[in-house]
This record gives structure tokens, C-alpha cells and sequence, in this order.
């Protein structure tokens, strides 16, 4: 058991995607499981350092992919090696 956890948007932030109510407060409580967080450097949906904020406060191994913007279904990704290789070292943890 463990959790990948992909580009965390910030709710509190002002660049929140309109619309999207119910995730404020973010939990900061530490994850009784293996986790890895994916945070990249330039994800409009969070302010700089969000993602190592939440890291530290869940317990997470933070991976940074550098500037790969919001990682989702549209971000164009496709098979996402980098994604791959996170979730194969949880999975063989």
C-alpha cells in the first residue's frame, strides 16, 4: 500500500480553478502509508513551494519533473515514463 500523489492543486490559492468548492482546507496531517508526491516547478494551480509544504506535512518523498506545468489528463504527458518509474518504486517497495 502507498499513494502517488500527482500535482496537488493549492485551493487557497487565487489561480483555484473557479468552480471547484470542497477542497479547502487541504489536510496536513501525516499519511499512515508510503507516498510519493509529483509537484512540478511552474504548476499554475499552486503557488511555489505548495507541493513541499504538503510533502513534508503527508510524510511523501517529494519528485520534482522541473517545469512540466499542471500534470493531468491534458497536459499531454501520454505514457509519462517519468510517473511510470514513481509508481514501480511503490509498488516494489
Amino acid at each position: 500500500g502507498g499513494a502517488l500523489l500527482v500535482a496537488p492543486a493549492d485551493p487557497e490559492s487565487i489561480y483555484f480553478p473557479p468552480g471547484a468548492d470542497g477542497f479547502a482546507p487541504v489536510p496536513l496531517k501525516r499519511l499512515p502509508f508510503s507516498s510519493i508526491l509529483v509537484s512540478s516547478n511552474d504548476d499554475p494551480f499552486a503557488e511555489p513551494g505548495f507541493g513541499q509544504r504538503c510533502a513534508e506535512a503527508w510524510g511523501s518523498r517529494l519528485a520534482n519533473p522541473g517545469a512540466a506545468g499542471h500534470i493531468n489528463a491534458e497536459s499531454g504527458v501520454g505514457d509519462w515514463p517519468f510517473g511510470r518509474a514513481l509508481l514501480d518504486e511503490l509498488t516494489h517497495a
